[in-house]
């Protein structure tokens, strides 16, 4: 099996156990503080190799944990990067924190497809006979699934309020974002090192998201705000940033491998969701399990061929 098809299951599996932090860490705290802290975090974490490898270049320059330099050119696409991911999260954590975990994981899992559209259109990449099986496999699941969800909220008089329309446009909005940053990926991880990448575009988030966790506290701190709130699950938000750091490392390091495709790595690597949707019906008990059951084996059968196909 192709190494970067090994990596992209191994980012796959942080990927879950990183929406299961989330969802734990969202579940009493704002969209802002944990997002905030959980960035904050990434970027201490990643600053450590950035550090040592300015102070020890050449000691470090033969490791794997090296931080080349970037020219002007390479830091404005990299913050362009870091614009696009955070657009992404934001409406992702909203997503997230109103609605059940083993609707938004499955939903989440719909991205690969408009990467596949864009891979297919901008980098002519092409697939054999497995991975295109895999792909429509395990979008057709989630197609399914979600159609089946839009119908379920029709008919729910819970849901007339339009609150979880807006969360649902949210989750949809972080799916479109995250495939166009998905397909800016495949450039960046060609054109420049994946390790400058993941730093620099952390520590530029970090000081994005400050600024806007200020504003937001300079609203609370008025004493006539309702939106004053403690932090808490401190230990979840850090593991928050330890998955995501891991899962994209890996992530990025099989989009340097030459023979990588896109559209398989990012279908494999959203299979974390299966985590995810595990968590929420086994420990969280949402409701309809065994049509999100099925939903789930097709993904799964999908990444299973998408695996057979990279062989």
């Amino acid at each position: 099996m192709f190494m970067w098809t090994v990596l992209a299951f191994i980012s796959a599996v942080c990927l879950g156990f990183y929406d299961v932090s989330k969802k734990i860490a969202l579940k009493e705290n704002r969209v802002v503080d944990v997002l905030t802290i959980s960035v904050c975090v990434s970027a201490l974490v990643l600053s450590v190799p950035l550090l040592l490898s300015r102070l020890f270049p050449e000691a470090m320059s033969g490791t794997y944990a090296y931080v080349p330099e970037m020219d002007l050119e390479a830091h404005l696409f990299t913050l362009l990067k870091s614009a696009i991911v955070l657009s992404s999260w934001i409406f992702a954590y909203i997503s997230l924190k109103h609605l059940p975990i083993s609707v938004v994981s499955p939903m989440q899992a719909t991205r690969p497809m408009w990467t596949l559209i864009g891979a297919l259109l901008i980098f002519q990449e092409h697939l054999n006979g497995w991975q295109w099986i895999g792909i429509l496999l395990a979008i057709g699941s989630i197609f399914v699934f979600s159609f089946k969800t839009r119908r379920t909220l029709r008919h729910n008089p819970d849901n007339q309020t339009g609150k979880n329309k807006l969360y649902y446009i949210s989750l949809v909005l972080a799916i479109l974002i995250g495939a166009c940053s998905g397909l800016y990926d495949k450039y960046l991880m060609r054109s420049y090192n994946h390790n400058a990448v993941q730093v620099y575009y952390t520590l530029y988030q970090a000081l994005m998201m400050i600024i806007i966790w200020l504003i937001f506290h300079l609203q609370s701190s008025n004493p006539q705000s309702s939106n004053r709130q403690s932090i808490n699950h401190i230990g979840v938000i850090v593991l928050i940033s330890l998955f995501l750091i891991i899962s994209d490392n890996v992530y990025m390091l099989a989009l340097r491998d030459p023979d990588s495709l896109i559209a398989v790595v990012s279908t494999i690597r959203r299979g974390g969701t299966v985590i995810g949707f595990a968590y929420g019906l086994l420990f969280l008990k949402e409701p309809d399990p065994w049509r999100k059951i099925l939903c789930m084996s097709g993904i799964m059968a999908g990444l299973v061929c998408l695996a057979i196909g990279s062989i």
